[in-house]
């Protein structure tokens, strides 16, 4: 019998690997891509993109020399200072307040809790115009705190002292309810862990709890300045509204308003969203930084 001769199979090599490509558009459950799309655009035009180019375009009916002796006016410079540097000071306050408050309600089962836990919102749901007049009456010279801080001769109201406890109320809950969540899903078996290796309560709270809060602590930091920067309702009773001592920026819009000088007014606003834009420019550098530090 004749040996037979097989045909060995040829074997192909696999098909190499191509780098799966970004889609434009990933796949949802949500229908209407274009759809949607289109309402985002439109609506961040209308609301954002178009108001803000109208802003940066007004003050230059005055042209750059206008818009330079707006802004280098000594009234407006004062003005702006005040604004930005009280909004600052007042954040960085709420820093540790709004912690000390968040920890309470997470950490603690007393008899009120939800009750504060409510009150904290308050100046959320409280009109600005009613807590201005409701802190001027509080703080006044004739106050039930004023007059105990005139004792010692501390001016409170119609002083920046007044516009920064102003700043302070109205952004401490920005502080607290973006610390309170990330605190509540935080893990207290890290920190058992951290004490059965010995840590103290103080490495605790410096090595364990205060990184995971970092990033939630700057957010709610970077609220409270944004929203104290441009607040206008609850100051302009307690501050007094003394040129070069207790104006701040938005009063000076208004009253540039009301003396129809529409681009003035638009060279300060222009100048408080550029200052915004670059503090909120450095903050977000520094939380990525933070973050990129954790992940090492």
């Amino acid at each position: 019998m004749e040996p037979r001769f097989y045909a060995a199979p040829v074997i192909r090599p696999p098909p190499p690997v191509r780098a799966r490509r970004t889609r434009f558009v990933e796949p949802s459950i949500l229908p209407g891509f274009g759809l949607s799309f289109s309402f985002v655009v439109i609506y961040l035009s209308l609301i954002v993109i178009i108001p803000l180019a109208a802003l940066a375009l007004r003050p230059w009916e005055i042209g750059l020399d206008g818009v330079i002796r707006t802004l280098t006016d000594p009234r407006v410079a004062a003005a702006l200072k005040l604004s930005f540097g009280l909004s600052f000071l007042a954040a960085l306050v709420n820093a540790p307040l709004g912690l000390l408050i968040a920890w309470t309600l997470v950490r603690y089962e007393f008899p009120g809790r939800r009750l504060l836990d409510a009150l904290v919102d308050l100046p959320f749901a409280l009109p600005t115009a009613v807590a201005g007049i409701a802190l001027t009456t509080l703080y006044a010279p004739t106050g039930l705190l004023g007059a105990q801080f005139e004792k010692i001769g501390l001016k409170t109201a119609y002083s920046p002292l007044g516009i920064f406890i102003a700043l302070v109320f109205i952004g401490l809950p920005f502080v607290v309810r973006s610390i309170q969540p990330v605190l509540q899903d935080l893990d207290r078996e890290v920190e058992e862990a951290a004490r059965t290796l010995g840590a103290t309560d103080l490495q605790r709270i410096s090595r364990v709890v205060i990184p995971t809060l970092l990033p939630a602590i700057i957010s709610g930091v970077t609220l409270a300045f944004a929203r104290a920067v441009g607040e206008y309702g609850s100051v302009i009773f307690i501050a007094g509204n003394m040129p070069l001592k207790t104006e701040i920026a938005p009063l000076l819009i208004v009253i540039k308003l009301e003396q129809y000088d529409y681009a003035g007014a638009a060279a300060i606003g222009l100048a408080m969203v550029l200052i915004s834009f670059g503090a909120l420019i450095l903050i977000n550098a520094g939380q990525i930084f933070l973050a990129g530090r954790g992940r090492r």
